[in-house]
């Protein structure tokens, strides 16, 4: 089965984009557009928005962290503190903090250790950097739009992601997370586009519709070869020599 395709549909002031018609920019006369408009034509479109776990990187949580503890998911599940990730995805605590309260009964845990595991666990999901170079090489402009602390860094560190896009939108600097509407219109403010103008891609189908409620086109990542397929429907061509 294919990836599951949202497309939000804007009104008659824009073109409609589906995967039918391919998305290309208005073309209109600049000195009666709206700056924010005028700015957007000047860019390559669409610009290419990534969540970032289990859409370009493959996620230790859900494939190491259990190990590292000893447990099952299950267990790990009902032992951790229900909201400590949440607030240091969302900068309001430090790594120290969430050292401390990972577990809900406080129990001590090999931080430096959690993190090694992390880091180890860091690879780009196949065949997906191939993508991220060919979207390069074709001159998209492409940003995160990540739920993620500030270990992001050791993502920097290992993968050099920044190579292909910039870590603009997080949720640690932002103080937001994803489905939250606050975290897409605050990428609008700083791309300064209208969303019809933005491709968010994410493996969270709850996420995806959140962007499209927004404005965005929305695509759910299942794998590379089909994301290919979904890119291209939407109108972003990927030449490669």
């Amino acid at each position: 089965m294919g990836s599951q395709m949202l497309v939000w549909r804007f009104n008659s002031s824009f073109p409609i984009v589906n995967t039918q018609h391919p998305f290309s920019p208005p073309t209109t006369n600049y000195s009666v557009v709206p700056k924010k408009m005028s700015l957007s034509l000047k860019r390559k479109l669409p610009i290419l928005l990534f969540d970032i776990m289990d859409t370009i990187v493959r996620d230790p949580f859900y494939h190491d962290v259990t190990s590292f503890f000893g447990m099952s998911m299950k267990e790990l599940l009902e032992c951790k503190h229900p909201t400590a990730w949440i607030q240091f995805e969302k900068g309001l605590i430090n790594e120290k903090e969430l050292g401390r309260i990972f577990f809900k009964d406080e129990r001590t845990i090999d931080l430096e250790g959690l993190k090694s595991c992390m880091r180890r666990g860091y690879s780009y999901i196949e065949g997906v950097e191939g993508l991220l170079i060919d979207l390069k090489k074709n001159g998209y402009e492409m940003h995160t739009a990540t739920n993620y602390p500030i270990w992001y860094e050791m993502i920097e560190e290992k993968l050099k992601l920044s190579n292909y896009m910039s870590w603009t939108f997080c949720s640690c600097a932002m103080g937001k997370r994803k489905p939250d509407l606050e975290f897409y219109r605050d990428i609008l403010k700083q791309l300064n586009v209208e969303p019809s103008c933005c491709v968010f891609i994410d493996d969270r189908m709850g996420n995806v519709e959140a962007a499209v409620d927004a404005g965005f086109i929305g695509i759910q990542f299942k794998d590379v070869d089909l994301l290919r397929k979904d890119l291209a429907r939407v109108g972003v061509v990927i030449e490669t020599s």
